[in-house]
Parts: C-alpha cells; sequence; structure tokens
C-alpha cells in the first residue's frame, strides 16, 4: 500500500459548515429520462440527464470527485475544458474549486453518468465573471462524473478524516470486543514511513487498542475488506511528545500529523452472551441462515474443552467421540455452555471464555482428560452441528397446546420446589404462551384454558416474590384479576407485593377484598396482621418526622425573633413576643 504524500487537514473542510445538503431539492420526482431536463431549485438551476450513470449511490459534500468538464456561454462559446487538456480534475465538493453550482449538480449524479448544468450568475461567476465570461451570465456545464473517492469526519472535530479507496462487503461493521485482522502502513506528512503491518497483518481486540488512539476509532466504522487513508492530527497520533522508536515502529517527531493507509482484512465478532462480561462468544465461522436455537432447543454440538494454558479437559464429537446432545436452559450441562449454545446458528463456530461463575465454580472437577481446578476459566471451541427448535403455540392444535402447557406448569413446579425461581418463572410464562390466545378454544376447553392460564400467571407471581420482582408479581397478579375480579390467591399475592413496595393503601384495599370473599382465609389474617404492624410502624416514623420538623421551626424562629429583639424599639419587642408566643403555640398544636 502507498502513501499519499503531503496530505493535510487544510486540504479537506468539514461538511459540518456547509450549509446544503446532498440530493435533488424535488425528493420526490420520478428519475430523469435521458434528454429530459429539470429545475433543481426556485433559482434556475437546471439538469439535462445526457447519459445514465451506474448504481445508486451519489456523492456527497466534502467528497472528493474525479470529473470531466466543458463549460461554454447560452451562444456555445466555450471558455474552459478538461477534455481540450485531456485530463479530468479532481474537486472536493462543497469548496466551490470551479464555481458553487457545479458541486449542487455533481451531488446529484451516479458514476458514469452524463449531464447539462444550466447554471445562474449567483452560483456561477456572479457579477464580477471571469475570463471569457462576461459578468452577471448564465453559464452551460456538460459533466461527466468519472469516480468519487468518500470522506468522513470520523472523530467529528476533523482529528481524523477517513477517505474511503475501496468499500467494504456487506453491512456489518466491528464493535469494541471484536477481534479484527488489519494491515495498515504509516507515514509522516513528508511520506517518511515509520510504522508497517507484516504481510500477514496484524490482530488485536478493538477494545485493547493498537498502535495510536486514531486506529480503533477508525476501525469501528469499516466494513469488512474496506481499504482507507486516514489523516490524523497529533492528538489521535503521538500528541506533543511524538514517540520513541520501539517495537518495529521508527521515532515520531512531536505534533506529527499521521497519514495511515488502513485495511481492514477481516474481524471476528465478540458477544458477551451473559450480559455481564463473564461468557464471551469469538465467532470464528458464521452459521446459516439467521435462526438460532434459543432455549428449549435440542442442540447438537462438538467441541474441544481446555483451560487457559492449553490443558485439554473434554473433547465431544471429535477423535471418535460422539456429539454431544442437550436441551437448552434445562441445565444439563455448565450454565456458560448453555448460554452460549441457544445463541448460535447450524454450522457456527466459536470459541467460548467461561468464567468459573458460569463454569464449575469454586469446585475441583475430574473430567476425561484432565482435573479443572477450582476457579478455572474455561475455552471451549465449539460447533453447533444442528439443533431442534421447540414448537411454537401456532403449529400446535388445541389439544397439544394444553398439554404442552399442562407439562410446562410441572416442569416449573418441580424447579420451583428446588428453589430455582428464575427457571421456574421461564417455565410458567412459557406454559401460559400455548393457552393466551383464548379465542383459538372451543367453549369445552374454555374453562380449563381459562384456569391453566390463571395458574400459571399466579406461579409466576410467587417466583416474582421469592426473586424481589415485586413489580412482575404485580403485574401478574393483575392479569389474573382482569378475568376473576375475587380470586384471593391473587389478592393475596399482590398484597404482599405492594407491602414490599412500601404500598399499605392498595395492599389494606387487597386484604380487605380478599377477606370479604373468604373472611376465615388465615393467611388472608396473617397478612392483615402483618400490614397493621407496618401501618404503626410507618405512623410512629411520620409523628416522629413532623414533630422533629415543628420543632426545628419553632428553634429557628425563637432564635430569630430574639436578634430582632435587640435591634427593635421597646414597642416592637413587644409585638414580637406576642407574635412567638401564637407561633410556639401553633407549632406545639402540630407535636
Amino acid at each position: 500500500m502507498g502513501i499519499e504524500k503531503g496530505l493535510h487537514l487544510s486540504d479537506i473542510e468539514d461538511e459540518d459548515e456547509l450549509d446544503e445538503e446532498p440530493g435533488e431539492v424535488i425528493e420526490s420526482a420520478p428519475p430523469l429520462k435521458v434528454g429530459e431536463e429539470r429545475e433543481l431549485n426556485n433559482s434556475g438551476f437546471k439538469k439535462k440527464l445526457l447519459k445514465r450513470g451506474l448504481g445508486w449511490e451519489t456523492p456527497e459534500f466534502n467528497d472528493e470527485v474525479t470529473v470531466h468538464y466543458g463549460g461554454t456561454l447560452l451562444d456555445g462559446t466555450k471558455f474552459d475544458s478538461t477534455r481540450d487538456r485531456d485530463e479530468p480534475v479532481t474537486l472536493r465538493l462543497g469548496q466551490g474549486q470551479v464555481v458553487a453550482g457545479l458541486d449542487h449538480g455533481i451531488i446529484t449524479m451516479k458514476k458514469g453518468e452524463c449531464a447539462l448544468f444550466t447554471v445562474p450568475p449567483e452560483l456561477a461567476y456572479g457579477f464580477v465573471g471571469r475570463e471569457g465570461v462576461p459578468a452577471n451570465t448564465v453559464v452551460l456545464f456538460e459533466v461527466e462524473l468519472i469516480s468519487w473517492i468518500t470522506v468522513v469526519n470520523v472523530s467529528k472535530d476533523r482529528g481524523i478524516i477517513k477517505k474511503i479507496i475501496e468499500r467494504g462487503e456487506k453491512i456489518e461493521r466491528p464493535s469494541d470486543l471484536d477481534e479484527v485482522l488489519v494491515k495498515y502502513e504509516v507515514a509522516l506528512a513528508n511520506g517518511t514511513v515509520v510504522a508497517k503491518t507484516p504481510e500477514e497483518g496484524f490482530e488485536f481486540h478493538v477494545k485493547d487498542g493498537h498502535l495510536c488512539p486514531a486506529l480503533p476509532k477508525a476501525i469501528i466504522t469499516m466494513k469488512r475488506g474496506e481499504k482507507v487513508k486516514l489523516i490524523v492530527q497529533p492528538q489521535y497520533a503521538f500528541g506533543e511528545e511524538g514517540k520513541e522508536a520501539s517495537d518495529g515502529i521508527h521515532p515520531v517527531p512531536p505534533n506529527s500529523v499521521l497519514n495511515i493507509d488502513l485495511e481492514l482484512v477481516s474481524f471476528k465478532p465478540v458477544v458477551d452472551v451473559t450480559g455481564d462480561s463473564k461468557v464471551f462468544k469469538k465467532i470464528l465461522k458464521e452459521g446459516e441462515g439467521t435462526l438460532v436455537a434459543n432455549e428449549g432447543a435440542t442442540v447438537t454440538i462438538s467441541y474441544t474443552a481446555s483451560l487457559q494454558d492449553g490443558t485439554v479437559f473434554e473433547k465431544k464429537g471429535l477423535d471418535g467421540e460422539q456429539p454431544l446432545q442437550f436441551i437448552t436452559d434445562e441445565e444439563q450441562v455448565i450454565a456458560g455452555l448453555d448460554s452460549a449454545a441457544a445463541t448460535m446458528k447450524i454450522g457456527e463456530r466459536a470459541i467460548l471464555t467461561i468464567n468459573p461463575e458460569y463454569g464449575f465454580g469454586n469446585f475441583e472437577v475430574k473430567k476425561d482428560l484432565a482435573t479443572i481446578p477450582p476457579s478455572s476459566v474455561l475455552l471451549y471451541e465449539v460447533e453447533m452441528l444442528d439443533f431442534i427448535k421447540e414448537r411454537p403455540p401456532w403449529e400446535m392444535n388445541n389439544q397439544v397446546k394444553i398439554e404442552t402447557a399442562c407439562r410446562k406448569k410441572e416442569e416449573g413446579n418441580i424447579l420451583f420446589k428446588s428453589g430455582k425461581y428464575q427457571r421456574a418463572a421461564k417455565k410458567y410464562d412459557k406454559a401460559a404462551d400455548y393457552v393466551v390466545e383464548e379465542g383459538s378454544f372451543g367453549d369445552d376447553e374454555q374453562k380449563l384454558v381459562k384456569s391453566l392460564r390463571a395458574s400459571c400467571w399466579l406461579n409466576g407471581a410467587a417466583c416474582g416474590l421469592k426473586l424481589d420482582d415485586f413489580q412482575g408479581a404485580i403485574s401478574l397478579c393483575s392479569k389474573v384479576l382482569d378475568i376473576e375480579f375475587n380470586n384471593v390467591k391473587a389478592l393475596y399475592r399482590r398484597a404482599q407485593a405492594y407491602m414490599q413496595t412500601a404500598d399499605l393503601v392498595s395492599a389494606e384495599l387487597d386484604i380487605k377484598k380478599a377477606l370479604e370473599v373468604d373472611p376465615q382465609n388465615r393467611e388472608v389474617k396473617s397478612l392483615q396482621t402483618a400490614l397493621k404492624q407496618l401501618q404503626a410502624e410507618s405512623n410512629k416514623r411520620d409523628a416522629k418526622l413532623y414533630s422533629n420538623m415543628f420543632a426545628r421551626m419553632t428553634k429557628q424562629t425563637s432564635v430569630g425573633i430574639k436578634k430582632l429583639k435587640v435591634e427593635k424599639s421597646e414597642d416592637e419587642k413587644k409585638d414580637e413576643d406576642y407574635v412567638a408566643m401564637e407561633m410556639e403555640k401553633v407549632a406545639d398544636s402540630f407535636c
């Protein structure tokens, strides 16, 4: 890769300083036909299409375009032509390097397009004119757009300018977690090369940074295969201190502007599977399609499992071993492998990094090939061979829906009894999903479906109470009460949740209503006793709060009046003593 020598920031203006936006003014108008002419704004600026271009993209202000153009007067007199010089010209759009009107016309053109622009004086040479062009003259420009380079202000402060030399593939760009493979060549403004990657490139994680601050900032704006030229100001390079020679980098003088030829060869997406940076998935090979296994799928995987030092402790589906088959979200494997498998596509290959919390914790575990020490970070290189997703409700008849809901509810009950409330809540939620569409069931099934749905919501609310998800419990109980307004269990559990959120008024209403339905219910009566105790404690706190507040107010008032007494006359003192006495009486009445 070569370096563009002598390239400085001052050569490029910021697109934010321009008043106009790219694109034709008449956005809703159909595309021009060859030979058709159209006015693009109300100032008399016109475009006539002479030859269609390729694709659909058009350049924007601040891009560098290469064009052939010829300028003539209305009578055909030629005053400028790049074709006569047999050399196209490169312009930076928005700078008015020929005339402002030409920039406005070029941003409507596609690659290879030819057009004739009629440019009014105010967008051409104005009242001054130029050689061969009288003042206040309408001129014609015939333009061919040969190519252009997109220019991007990466840092928004013109500290990192990116010129796209070759566009990348697809639309995906790397994120901070991803591992990227890049090639680059770095030069000073005078062309001196100070750093260069090996022929095979250099690999690093974006979040870890590399070379200088500009590199990761530019990389996250690039697509796979994209090639760019970066103009990097000192604050994003090596700053006021520069850099001494080290690690294959030649000395960089203080306050140096860098020109970097950069290619994003490839990148491996890295996913934070659990959202807490405890299980990472680095994708080595993309899978097929868009479907992932998800929870409840039966998956078949092969893998090699090792410690961080490279010690392999288990293999499945390799070297004669059978692949591993399990159902996700059923705790049949360690949590990290379980969660990651649910995110994989068929054919996907990935490396998982699993922290002890999602592995084997603080325990020593003996496996087929080695013993895993306590608190070990685990590495799994996994391939998703196949998975069978759980059938969704819309693919089942009513009988199967009801059977599936009953089975999942029972699985939730088993999990609840063993203290696995999070997983139990998921089971109840899934069970309710199978019977939530009431209209699809017949009259003889409605009673069973209604009871089953309410039971799942109530059990889910019980999980919410155990998990301190009180708002979730309130929501689920409210769903039950929408269809069974006098359901005692729903009123009881919602009252419990209200008490935990200090909404004692709502809790009291639910308890009263539950006792109206079932006056002898011992659990509700017990909850009522607990509520009364909470109310009493709340009243005491309120009384103490108001007592302290008004005591402070009385003290402050008395102190203020004593200060005033020193400065006031005897008559005024008498008046103030009277006022103070009255205010103290008022304060006492609130205690």
